[in-house]
Formats: C-alpha cells, structure tokens, sequence
C-alpha cells in the first residue's frame, strides 16, 4: 500500500495533533508554513493531500477545514474521502501527449476541446501510448478486441482510420496516431 501524504499548510494546532494519529492512520503527516516549503515537499509526491483552514493557493488535492471545532473522528473519515475523491481523481485521467483521456467520462481534452470517445478508441489510445515502438495490427486484434491473429479482419485498420479523422476533425491533429510499416505508433 503506498503512503498517504497529508501535508497540513500553514494551521500549526491541527498539524500537532494529526502528527500523533499519523501512525495509527498510516498517513505521513507534514507541516509546511510557506508556499516555497510546500512547492519542495509537493514536487516528490504523487498521492497528497493539503489541509488547511482557508484557501491559500491555487493548488489540487486541498481540503478546506474551515468549520472548527470538529470531531476527531468525523475529521479522520474526512480526510479518508478525501484520499479516495484523490485516488479516484488520479486513476481517471491518462495524460497523451498533449492531451488529457479522460477514463470515467470516456473524453479527450484539451484546452477545454472536449471528444467523446468509445471504450475501444479507450483501450487503442492508452495500448498504443504505452508501447515505446510500433504495435502490429495482430497485436492491437489480440490485446485490443481478443481476437485470434489468423483471422482475416480489417477491424483495426478501419477502427485507427476512423479514430484518426474523429481526431484530426475535433483537433486538428493529423499526427496523434503514426502509421510506421511495422505498426502504429503515438509517441
């Protein structure tokens, strides 16, 4: 299990009293009082959270505990949702190039252009991304739809052609998906 990073900006009282159920919680608990200190202990971590007592920057991940005194218990189950609403949050999206997929909307994005897309167009674009060479039709037929390479199908060549022009439509990109001889390819 990795490590929930709670990181309490600049609110010195509850930082001291998170700091004691830390352990018991299996969350690092760090306080940090200025913006360059916070920017430092950000820049090594992926699964954070930052709690403070009012909105201090512009910053993902930050839980506003405004409404004080509260119950240490209703606190904790707080900043368990929170974890999961962050967990969650940073499992739906894949970035691509420049491009942002969303998983659970099913939608490319970006600068707030938004495409809808099938979970098999999904599934193509997060394969080819992963691959650092050229995906064969006969792999993407076996790891994309399941099916047997000795069948004699057209479904990947047709699916890439149409993702492309969805593509290429919505963005104006015409080198999102590369045809190499051996494959395709986004890199």
């Amino acid at each position: 299990m990795t490590t929930q990073n709670l990181i309490i900006y600049k609110f010195n009282v509850l930082y001291h009293i998170l700091e004691e159920l830390g352990l018991d919680l299996n969350i690092k608990v760090t306080f940090v009082d200025t913006e360059n200190s916070l920017n430092e202990t950000l820049k090594n971590l992926n699964n954070y959270l930052i709690i403070s007592n009012k909105k201090h920057l512009d910053i993902n991940n930050q839980f506003i505990l405004d409404n004080t005194p509260i119950n240490i218990f209703k606190l904790v189950e707080k900043i368990n949702i929170e974890f999961l609403k962050t967990q969650f949050s940073n499992q739906s999206e894949v970035k691509v190039k420049n491009y942002i997929i969303d998983l659970n909307s099913r939608e490319m994005l970006i600068n707030n252009i938004k495409l809808k897309l099938t979970e098999k167009e999904i599934n193509t674009i997060t394969y080819l991304s992963k691959s650092n060479k050229p995906v064969g039709i006969d792999e993407l037929q076996e790891k994309v739809w399941s099916y047997q390479s000795d069948i004699e199908t057209h479904t990947v060549e047709t699916h890439i052609y149409r993702l492309r022009k969805k593509i290429l439509n919505k963005f104006d990109d015409n080198k999102f998906i590369i045809s190499k001889k051996n494959g395709y390819q986004i890199k």
